[in-house]
This record gives structure tokens, sequence and C-alpha cells, in this order.
């Protein structure tokens, strides 16, 4: 029987124990998929208090000291099992002085940035080589798979640290989030000079997590095709577009998946009435107790738009508060649940209390109130500028939350259109539209409005979008064959 790969997952963040966006969910749900695809999947992550707070049986392992003389002890733990996930085996970094405050694991209490984030994820990168290296005797990873800039240090770390070499795979989750630092904070995270350099972590005169994956890893995905495209062009390159084309070769797109044993509308404890594709009525129980939680008006009849997003210019904010009034008029109502950007805060804030009954805001993230909001709206909005994949979107379809996205990344990868072709084929899942403009925002909503007083054509494309295979298992595939083509790279 063929051993298992074993390989070491790195993030910042892992579903259930530390959440603030899609990140976690793709941590928390990938190493389950990856162990029915041959793998022996751990996790690496930074010792923030919800992390420690949440894992069990923690023992340390061992020990390093970092570039600028702190030292780290490596725990090795358990997240424990429950009925829908099986246990999984995680390494914590133990560092007080860099990871035990409170609130957002990476903003202080004013939103803004910690000076020292360059050194709190420098420690996750090479928490990441030294396991691969071997510091726990008892389990050595053969590949390390970083996701997004926290990690993307990790990879240059395996670079120039001694020893075998170790190949590696870098996710981009989010190419406009960079990690990057002032030039005078290379000096603190330990590479050699010969890292800084435009082939290098060089980025324009600074230090760029980003660019440390996207040039060391030997293989690189994004989390969707269409995505991995887009980063090619400088219109969402982010100025690291041209390095992306050099390297189109490793390059890939792998669509996220859902973890059905968390999001599933028949079996999901989070919500007031089960139901599936099949047998939808629970739906409109749903619904109603949403309306009423939110302090909508409880009307049946009432097409319910939702937003759960971070409140950003990126995810097309701007584009809804424009449309409240097509929404409203159009005899529909609007749930907001997400935090971000004060101007955009205060401008739902204001909609909520000028529009009582139709428009609803709560700020902040309820991962609970989040399964309710799927469960019971009607639509699901995700009229994005970029977005790399969206999981909002996946959600909302398997939830039967018909969804209306833009047409770009991710959301143009899981959604189909409603038209005549569409409709009359029995492919169309959602609302499409292409420019990023208030009037086709505006447009799009109409036909939502149109679509949803035709039941018949309504109740179809939300029983096919839930019909939609949306699980990690074909990902789960296509991450083990770029994983047995970086192993080969390396050999």
């Amino acid at each position: 029987m063929t051993e298992p790969l074993r390989v070491l997952q790195v993030s910042a963040e892992l579903f259930p124990l530390l959440k603030t966006g899609g990140l976690a969910d793709v941590a928390g749900a990938l190493p389950a998929a990856l162990a029915a695809a041959g793998c022996e999947v751990r996790a690496l992550l930074p010792g923030f208090p919800a992390i420690m707070a949440g894992v069990q049986q923690a023992e340390a392992v061992g020990q390093f000291t970092l570039p600028w003389g702190e030292t780290v002890q490596v725990l090795a733990a358990t997240l424990p099992a429950s009925a829908a996930r099986p246990g999984l085996r995680l390494y914590v970094l133990h560092a007080p002085g860099l990871y035990d405050r409170p609130g957002n694991p990476y903003e202080d209490a004013q939103r803004q940035p910690y000076a020292d984030n360059h050194r709190r994820f420098a420690a996750l990168g090479w928490g990441a080589a030294h396991l691969a290296r071997g510091l726990d005797a008892a389990w050595q990873p053969q590949l390390v798979h970083g996701h997004d800039w926290h990690a993307g240090l990790a990879h240059a770390c395996l670079r120039f640290s001694p020893g075998p070499r170790v190949p590696s795979v870098f996710t981009v989750h989010n190419l406009a989030y960079q990690g990057v630092f002032d030039a005078m904070r290379f000096a603190d995270v330990g590479l050699p000079q010969e890292a800084w350099q435009v082939d290098g972590v060089e980025f324009y005169g600074q230090l760029s997590f980003m660019k440390a994956g996207l040039v060391y890893a030997d293989r690189i995905t994004t989390v969707s095709p269409t995505y991995a495209h887009e980063i090619q062009t400088p219109e969402q390159g982010f100025g690291l577009d041209g390095l992306l084309r050099a390297r189109r070769d490793v390059l890939s797109g792998i669509l996220n998946g859902v973890d059905e044993t968390v999001w599933n509308p028949a079996s999901d404890g989070l919500i007031v009435r089960h139901y599936d594709a099949a047998h939808r009525t629970g739906k409109a129980r749903c619904k109603a107790a949403l309306q009423e939680e939110a302090g909508l008006a409880v009307r049946r009849d009432a097409p319910l738009f939702a937003v759960v997003s971070r409140l950003t210019e990126q995810k097309g904010l701007n584009l809804v508060l424009d449309g409240i009034d097509t929404i409203v008029r159009g005899g529909g109502q609007l749930l907001v649940l997400g935090s971000g950007d004060h101007e955009i805060e205060r401008a739902f804030a204001h909609a909520a209390q000028s529009r009582p009954g139709c428009v609803a805001l709560r700020l902040g993230y309820d991962e609970a109130f989040a399964h309710r909001i799927f469960s019971g709206s009607d639509f699901t909005l995700v009229p994005s500028r970029f977005e790399p994949c969206g999981l909002t979107q996946m959600y909302g379809l398997l939830y039967g939350s018909v969804p209306l996205v833009r047409a770009v990344g991710g959301l143009a990868d899981t959604v189909v259109d409603a038209d005549l072709a569409t409709l009359a084929d029995h492919t169309a899942t959602g609302i499409v539209f292409a420019d990023f403009t208030d009037a086709a925002f505006r447009h799009a909503v109409r036909r939502a409005l149109a679509l949803y007083a035709q039941p018949r054509a309504w109740a179809q494309v939300q029983q096919t979008g839930m019909q939609q295979n949306l699980s990690w298992t074909q990902a789960a595939q296509r991450y083990r064959a770029v994983y047995d083509a970086a192993l080969v790279a390396a050999a």
C-alpha cells in the first residue's frame, strides 16, 4: 500500500478556530479532502488566542530562534473531531510576544496593521522551514503548501535554509493583499542579501511577502481558473502581472469547494428548518424567521436580497448602495451583514434607518447568523469589482439563495446567467452582469425582480443551483496533481 504524501499546510487562519474570511474555510476543509486524495496533511498556524484556546493535547516538539533573537516554541496539537469532520493534527507557534493580542489578528483596535506584522509572519515562514527540516522528529513533511501572503515568506525560507530541497506550492487567495513592508524591515526577516533583488522579495523598493511566494514556490495556484488568467493582466495583477506571466507554466487555477459538512441546508444545525433541493418548503419558514430576527417586515412575497461580506469597495458595495432604491421600489428587501470601510458602514446604517422594515444592517461578523441569512434570503448579492473565487455565491447556490454576481473570477466560473437559452435547457443558476457600473447593477436587480415574479422559472433556477456539485473532491484531486508536479520539479 502506498504511503500517503506528507503535506504541511501553512496559513494564518483555519475554521473553526479562527475566521476573518474565506481563507479560513478553505484551510479548514482542504485537509480532509486531501486525505481522500492520498495525502496526510498537518496544519501550521500562528498562536493567536483563539487558536491556542481551541486546540487540545498541545505538547512541545521543539523550538527555534528567530533572526531577531526571539525564541518560538512549536506545539503539536489536535483540532478536536466533530460529528461533521475528522480531527486534524496541527502545529502552533507559541510566541505570546508576537501573537497574544486581543481583537483582529492583523490589526489593532484602530484598525491599523500591527507595526511588527513582518516579524509575526516571518516567524510563520521560518516555522514552516524548521518543520520541513525535521524539527519534529516524529513527522516531517515532504511538501509545504502556503496560503496567501501571510505564508509567502515560507517559500523563501525553504529556498535559503540549509538542507535537502523540500518542494512547495503557494496559493494566492487575493492578490490585492500582498504583505508589503518598508525596505528597512528586510534586515529583520533573516533572508540573505541575495534575496533582495528584482527576482526575489524586492518589490518597487519594498519587501513583499506575496512576491516571495510567487518567486520561490515550485508551483503556484489561485482559487479559480478565471482568476488565474485575470491576475496576469495589468488590471488585476497589482504590479505582479509580469512575474505571473513569466511563471504561467507553473500557475494553475483550482476552484474552491464548499465543506458540505458545514454548509448543507438539509443538515445545518444553525438554521430554523431543514430543506433540500427536492423539498424546499422549509426555506419559507427560514425566510419568515430571518425577517423577524433582522427587523424586516415579515412578507413572504417580498424578494429578500442579502449581502454577507467585508464592506469594502472591492466587493461592489457602492453598487449595492446605489441600487437600494431599485430593490425597495420593486417590492424587495435588503439585509447586510459585515464590517469594513467606515463610510460604507455609515451609508448602510443610514439606509436602514431611513427605510425601516425594508433595509436592515448588522455590523460585524456572526457565523451562525450568516447561515440563517443564506437559508432565509432569496438572493445573494456579490457584485465584486474583482473576486478571486468567492464562497458566498456558492453558499447561496446550495441554500437556494440565488446569486446575483458580476462576471469576474470565481463568480464567472460558478454562476450561469438566467437568460432564455439557459432557462430553456435548465442550466441557469443566477443573475450575472458584466460592467462594473451602477446602471448595470440596477438592471441586474430588475432582472432578478422579474425572475422572482415568475414562480415557475424562479423555482427552476433555485432548484438547479441547489443541485450543483460544489464539493472539495475534484479540487483535492487537482491539488494532488499539482503536488506531484512540484515533487518531480524538485527531484
